[in-house]
Formats: structure tokens, C-alpha cells, sequence
């Protein structure tokens, strides 16, 4: 019995450190292939966003494969699957740094654009996401292609209560560690690092496992937001340097010296290149209502980008902060390679509004489409997707896990389409000709 049990315990620890090196060999993969990507294109002086041309790549090594040697192609989907769900479940993390600082990034924003830029993504969503939902619909009844079952999306695991300590037990050390030795690990956005990086991973396993009722109105992200800079409050009251410097050293945006959310951003060029695999995973759904999908998408992206640009001029709005929230509807990897394109951009601001818009999509997403009476799975599904992005794609498909793949598609094809449309020249000077 001893013996068996003993068995037993090896055979769980071969297959848990089995896991955790695929896991890390394939997100390694993915991780190193976008900083090439990176790197190549700035050296190449390629303006075009590097992370959507990998994933066009792997997109393409996946049919190529499929159409030849299908055992392959799954074989690669199969490798891979760990680092796309660890993507998947992280997710929201990725876009918090420009919540964490948005006291920085907001602070040399007059008050009178402040208030018209919260007019405009709060107003703009919902516009966008009538535009998309009724275009569904309409395309729907004109080419009335029946719904069918699509391929079942795998669903990351739940937070353990190991995590949740684990994550405490770095938080106190890190923290203590940094408060008495500032720069023990070289600089002080090093030193505290740890601290701050446990500070947004706990927030978000906190926020995560709230009521439904109350993560209605304390979304996960704005736990995990607060966590962060109540964490960083706390430090520079402690240390006597305040809270500026910390958030200072929350986002350095200096590649050598990284801080916390550096390297929560740094994967947002991952989750560009995991669209690939969403994208084939449901290349049959994407064949089957090309027409929906497609018109949708490029109909909402195309409104989107220039009734902001339009809105703006007409509120007074300072044409930079006009172009720095264009890309409001699109994820926040792709937003921020779409407004490097136009000169004199606040990124901080782009980031910030992106996040914003998840949340508001997030939060009355499932309200305003029964109020529309947009009841069609497909048409929830793009109309969220190409309005709020991720965020708003989480909180709907948690309770419509039907409208799940619509959702996921629509989220990567208006990301893609619309850093498409901007890397066009004539579209970016015909829109800063709107914006004036």
C-alpha cells in the first residue's frame, strides 16, 4: 500500500514538473519570438506593428500545416495550448499598469478634457457597439446562414488558495525587504518590483473570486488597480518618498530597468501572437459567417476610429488627445503600435482609455444588448467584442458562453483591421485631416 502510494505521489510530481517546463518551453517560445520581432523591426525601421505580423506568421505556418500534414498542424496547436491558456487566464493583468498610473498620466490633462474625453469613450461605446450589433443583424437576415455548434474553447483553471498565499508570502517579504534596503537589487524600480508585481497578481486573484454581484460594479481589474496603488501608497508613506516616485517605479517604460508593470506590458505582444490560435482554432466558424463577422467588424472598426476623430473636433478636444484615444475600441498591444504611428501622442492616455472602455463594455455590456433587443448569439458576440475588447469579451461570454467564439474573433479582427487601416498613410492623414 506504501509502496503503491509512494508511486502514486512520484507519478503526480513527474506529471506537475512535466506541466510546468512545457508551460514554460512554449510561453518562452512565444515570449522570445515577439521580442525578435521586436527588435528586427525597429532595426528594419518597420512602423508596422511586429507582433501582428507573427501572428500572421503563425496563422499561416497552421493552415499551411493543416492543408498538408493535419497531425502536425495539432501537434503545434497541442504545444502551444499551455502557453495560450496561461495568456488566456492572465489576461486583465496585462492591461493594468495604465490604471496603476493614471494619476501621472492624467495629471497635465486640463479638467475640460478630461470631462470631454469621458464623454467620448462612454458615448462612443455604446455607439459602437449599436453599429456592430445592428450590422450583425442586418447581414444575418440577408444571408441567413444558420448558427452551429462551434469548437469548444478550453477555459483556463481557477485560482488555487496556494496562489493567493504564496503570492502574500512574496508581497510581505519583498515589501519589508524594500522599505529597509531600497536598493538591494540595484535600483530602487528593481528593489521594488516583487512587492508591486504580487501587489497586482493579488488584487486580480481577490478581484477574481468576488460575488458575480458585486464584480458588477468592482470589476476584477479595478481590484486589482487599487490593490496596486494602495500597495504603493503604502510604501511611499512609509519610506517618506510619497507616491509619485513609486508609481514612477511601477512603470519605468526604460527597457534596463524594468518595474512592475514593464513586465505585465511586456506580454502584450504574447497575446497579439495568440490570436493565431484562436484564429484557427475557429477558422471553420470564421468560413461559415465570414459575412457577419467580417462586415461587422470592418464596418465598427471603421466608424469607430473616425466618428472619435469626428466627435473630438466637434467638442473642442486638443487634436493630440483626439489621436492619442482613436484606437479606444481596440486592445491595448494594438492601440498602443496604431498611435506610435501619428506623432505627439500620449500613450499613457491611449492605454488608460483602452482599459476604460473594457471596463465600461464589461460592466453594461449584457444590460444595453437585452435593451436593444440584440438577442442573436453572433451579433452579442461581435457587437461586445468590437466595442470593449477583451474586458468586455470576459464578462459576456462568463454568462453566454455560446456568443464565447464570436466574441473571440471579433476581439482579434478589430484589433488587426484597425492597425491595418492606420499603417495606411492616406488613412492616417485623412484622419488627422478630421480631427483638424
Amino acid at each position: 500500500m506504501d509502496g503503491a502510494g509512494t508511486e502514486n505521489t512520484s507519478a503526480t510530481i513527474s506529471r506537475k514538473v512535466f506541466a510546468t517546463t512545457h508551460l514554460l518551453v512554449s510561453l518562452g517560445i512565444i515570449l522570445a519570438a515577439d521580442q525578435f520581432l521586436k527588435q528586427a523591426f525597429v532595426a528594419a525601421s518597420i512602423k508596422f506593428p511586429s507582433a501582428l505580423f507573427g501572428m500572421f506568421c503563425i496563422f499561416s505556418v497552421l493552415m499551411i500545416l493543416d492543408s498538408v500534414v493535419p497531425a502536425a498542424a495539432t501537434g503545434m496547436m497541442n504545444f502551444f495550448e499551455p502557453a495560450f491558456l496561461f495568456i488566456q487566464r492572465w489576461l486583465p493583468l496585462f492591461y493594468v499598469p495604465s490604471l496603476v498610473v493614471l494619476p501621472l498620466s492624467f495629471r497635465d490633462i486640463p479638467a475640460a478634457s478630461g470631462v470631454k474625453i469621458c464623454y467620448i469613450v462612454a458615448g462612443g461605446w455604446l455607439a459602437s457597439l449599436c453599429v456592430a450589433g445592428f450590422t450583425a443583424i442586418a447581414v444575418r437576415k440577408m444571408v441567413k446562414t444558420e448558427m452551429t455548434e462551434a469548437e469548444p474553447m478550453s477555459k483556463p483553471s481557477p485560482f488555487s488558495t496556494l496562489e493567493l498565499w504564496s503570492w502574500s508570502g512574496i508581497f510581505v517579504v519583498s515589501f519589508v525587504g524594500a522599505l529597509f534596503y531600497p536598493t538591494s537589487l540595484g535600483t530602487s524600480a528593481r528593489t521594488c518590483l516583487p512587492f508591486l508585481l504580487s501587489s497586482t497578481v493579488l488584487g486580480y486573484i481577490v478581484g477574481s473570486g468576488l460575488p458575480s454581484s458585486i464584480k458588477k460594479v468592482f470589476h476584477p481589474i479595478i481590484c486589482c488597480a487599487l490593490s496596486s496603488v494602495l500597495a504603493a501608497l503604502a510604501f511611499g508613506y512609509a519610506s517618506g518618498s510619497g507616491l509619485d516616485p513609486v508609481l514612477g517605479n511601477y512603470l519605468t517604460k526604460v527597457a534596463s530597468d524594468p518595474g512592475a508593470g514593464d513586465i505585465l506590458m511586456g506580454f502584450l505582444g504574447s497575446v497579439i501572437l495568440s490570436f493565431a490560435f484562436s484564429m484557427f482554432k475557429q477558422r471553420k466558424l470564421v468560413k461559415r459567417h465570414a459575412a457577419e463577422i467580417f462586415t461587422s467588424v470592418i464596418v465598427s472598426t471603421l466608424f469607430s476610429l473616425y466618428s472619435t476623430a469626428l466627435v473630438g473636433r466637434l467638442v473642442g478636444l486638443e487634436p493630440s488627445l483626439t489621436v492619442s484615444i482613436l484606437p479606444r475600441c481596440i486592445t491595448v498591444a494594438l492601440a498602443l503600435s496604431i498611435v506610435s504611428l501619428f506623432e505627439g501622442t500620449n500613450s499613457s492616455l491611449t492605454a488608460a482609455v483602452v482599459v476604460v472602455t473594457g471596463l465600461i463594455g464589461a460592466n453594461f455590456v449584457q444590460v444595453v444588448l437585452d435593451k436593444l433587443r440584440l438577442r442573436d448569439p453572433i451579433a452579442r458576440g461581435i457587437a461586445t467584442a468590437s466595442s470593449a475588447h477583451g474586458l468586455g469579451t470576459a464578462a459576456l461570454s462568463a454568462k453566454e458562453p455560446e456568443a464565447l467564439p464570436f466574441c473571440a474573433i471579433a476581439y482579434a479582427l478589430t484589433g488587426i483591421f484597425g492597425s491595418l487601416l492606420c499603417s495606411v498613410p492616406a488613412v492616417r492623414q485623412s484622419l488627422l485631416a478630421v480631427v483638424g
